[in-house]
């Protein structure tokens, strides 16, 4: 084979997997998607969702995020770009919190409207803090209700692992293993960070102590030596 040929040929297989990944990559962004900052059960977390496109190519103007069961508190946090609004249910029983805390209403949705519509194929994000539950491989599911200026689509659809996903998936999370503090940190290793640095304060002191103690020595033995000095140029 030529050089021009294959040249030619590598070439069109160049193209070919741009266009494939610039597919790939167009599907993905297509779905509001979550990105936690913990997924550590019993932590607070972060979920941080991400929309970036319109129903049918339509501006984006609310997101109504419904708050799974398992979930009592939620934060939102302010977008400049939206109004913000959480909508109150009342629990058929008191929950306990924790620190003593206790719940008799939740959060079952929280609501972003655009002060702008967002334009079809630009990309923003809201974020909900929350604390997750205390058991390890929990799945909460964020159902999802995009609306635009013309039309909405409800990502509130959900699938099981090994299953194909759904044309319009809910964003989910999965709680992994408990972290030291329960609060995404690490607390023994924060305590042992603590207690060296006490042990390199208290070394501190004892250098300084015994610098301070060499200084006085020395003064005391230059006095001592001058006191010699004068006493024997007097014999002389």
């Amino acid at each position: 084979m030529s050089l021009a040929p294959r040249a030619a040929r590598t070439a069109a297989l160049a193209l070919t997997s741009s266009a494939l990944v610039v597919l790939g990559a167009g599907a993905a962004s297509a779905h509001v998607s979550v990105t936690p900052s913990s997924t550590a059960a019993g932590s607070y977390a972060v979920l941080t969702f991400s929309v970036g496109h319109g129903s049918e190519a339509s501006p984006t103007t609310q997101l109504t995020f419904q708050i799974p069961e398992e979930v009592i508190a939620v934060t939102p946090t302010v977008n400049p770009n939206w109004t913000v609004e959480k909508k109150i249910e009342k629990l058929e029983s008191a929950v306990k919190g924790s620190h003593g805390s206790e719940y008799t209403e939740r959060v079952a949705e929280v609501v972003y409207t655009a002060k702008t519509p967002l334009a079809d194929g630009l990309r923003d994000t809201v974020s909900l803090q929350l604390p997750l539950p205390e058991e390890e491989g929990e799945k909460l599911v964020f159902p999802v209700i995009q609306t635009c200026e013309k039309g909405e689509t409800a990502w509130t659809q959900t699938y099981e692992e090994g299953q194909d996903e759904p044309e319009s998936p809910a964003p989910f999370i999965t709680t992994t293993a408990a972290e030291t503090d329960g609060h995404g940190g690490h607390g023994d290793a924060d305590a042992d960070a603590g207690a060296d640095a006490d042990e390199t304060a208290e070394a501190g002191s004892g250098s300084d102590a015994l610098g301070w103690a060499g200084v006085v020595l020395g003064a005391l033995g230059l006095a001592a030596g001058g006191l010699a000095l004068g006493r024997t140029r007097k014999r002389a």
